[in-house]
């Protein structure tokens, strides 16, 4: 008599076993859904119940445009209570996906973000004594502000996708700009300042890849102290050289403004996309050939091999520290040609701390795109609309105290980094040496 014994089906509990629902899923924080219905609450009361009782006007067109668009007129009032109530919806969904333990979808504060700028930018205008804004040249002035952003945040996703924590970005975009300055005045050639701005942003690089990789120092205080020195170093050599001989060491001629024929004269998208200067069009160039490089070539995938699993990708044959040699080098690179754009396109000289910590602003604008060049630029082009809001609704004349505006780009940096998008996962290895066993 024979006896057969079935296998038991994969994953079925054996005896002796307990099976515990759920015990691999991760908790589900309440940070997001507090978060959206806070600021849900405050856009209800000031937004909708508090909004003024103008319309606000929003110009398409500008002049020279092949046709022009009519002029939108959003009354603010009623639009407030709609789009309020619009993201008091959206907060109620993220309680309620909470509640199940679900996690909020990505879109869910993407959109909660745009809805939010859309009503605060009609009560703004709305609130204004001259209720009319150029929407064209809002949108056209922050891209313009967000280019040194874009090259700093590209920056680091090549830094720390590669395992290297690049806090010295506001360094390599100073010592750009400084760079730019000097060798573009002494050699009267500003595309001449723009090589030179991104050697010395390799410089600085250099230093950074030196300690950290090959003599491990902590990567965080290298790039704080390399922060400091180039202040210090382009503070001093700016006192003892330029200002003692300005015509000669600090007068560089901008880089020049390119219209595309016919495709500039498009409304609302040619003076973004076609009428740039050209840092303008290396940082559109520069976010797709980044982001390509990373995600569609062999040379992307041994980095981010790198950054998460370095030990595997020895064992494969990669040489891991020549790899994060290289790319914080090329790294700091790009981030030295996004500091010329300070001297040689936003204004004509260079001045102590001309970068304003928008290194900084850059690292949070990495952050808050989730190491991903896509979503740094776009992270980076919400930072440059609070930056350009700020200077707009001066001149239109609105309620709102500028001390308030001028700390709105860092009060979305902080809302960026504390995580208004989810929680975001740095690569595996970011900020940790590797040493060869």
């Amino acid at each position: 008599m024979s006896t057969t014994t079935t296998a038991p089906k994969p994953g079925t509990p054996q005896p002796g076993t307990t099976r515990i629902q759920g015990s691999s899923a991760k908790p589900v924080t309440w940070k997001i859904p507090i978060l959206l219905a806070a600021l849900g609450l405050v856009a209800f009361v000031f937004f909708g119940v508090m909004g003024p009782n103008q319309t606000a006007k929003f110009g398409i067109s500008s002049a020279g445009d092949f046709f022009q668009l009519p002029v939108i007129e959003v009354p603010a009032f009623l639009a407030g209570i709609v789009l309020s109530v619009v993201l008091l919806g959206l907060a109620g969904y993220a309680v309620y996906l909470k509640t199940r333990n679900q996690s909020a979808p990505r879109w869910l504060p993407i959109a909660f973000i745009v809805v939010f700028v859309v009503a605060f930018l009609i009560w703004l205008v709305g609130g204004a004594r001259t209720p009319n804004i150029s929407l064209a040249g809002l949108i056209a002035g922050s891209v313009t502000l967000a280019v040194p952003l874009v090259f700093g945040s590209l920056s680091g996703v090549l830094c720390e996708r590669v395992g290297v924590v690049n806090i010295a970005i506001e360094g390599q975009l100073l010592g750009g700009a400084f760079t730019a300055a000097i060798v573009a005045s002494i050699t009267k050639n500003p595309f001449i300042g723009l090589l030179a701005a991104a050697l010395a942003g390799a410089v600085v690089s250099v230093v950074l890849a030196l300690f950290s990789i090959k003599y491990l120092v902590n990567q965080i205080i290298v790039g704080v102290v390399l922060n400091v020195l180039v202040s210090g170093l382009t503070g001093f050599m700016f006192s003892t050289v330029m200002q003692a001989d300005p015509e000669q060491f600090n007068s560089p001629d901008r880089l020049p403004i390119v219209d595309i024929p016919v495709l500039s004269s498009i409304p609302l998208i040619g003076p973004i996309l076609f009428r740039q200067s050209v840092v303008g069009y290396l940082m559109y160039i520069a976010v797709i050939v980044v982001w390509i490089g990373l995600f569609k070539t062999k040379w992307g995938l041994r980095v981010r091999a790198v950054g998460e699993h370095p030990e595997a990708a020895d064992t494969m044959g990669i040489k891991v520290n020549a790899t994060r040699f290289w790319n914080v080098t090329l790294g700091g690179a790009i981030a030295g040609i996004g500091g010329s754009f300070f001297t040689l396109v936003a204004i004509d000289s260079f001045t102590k701390e001309i970068s304003g910590g928008r290194g900084f602003i850059a690292l949070a604008a990495l952050i808050f795109g989730r190491w991903n060049p896509i979503g740094a630029f776009f992270a980076a082009l919400l930072f440059g609309f609070a930056d350009n809001l700020q200077s707009i609704v001066t001149i239109i004349g609105t309620p709102v105290p500028s001390q308030f505006m001028a700390m709105l780009p860092y009060l979305v940096t902080v809302l960026a980094v504390a995580g208004l998008v989810g929680r975001s996962r740095p690569p595996a290895a970011s900020g940790i040496p590797y040493v060869k066993g």
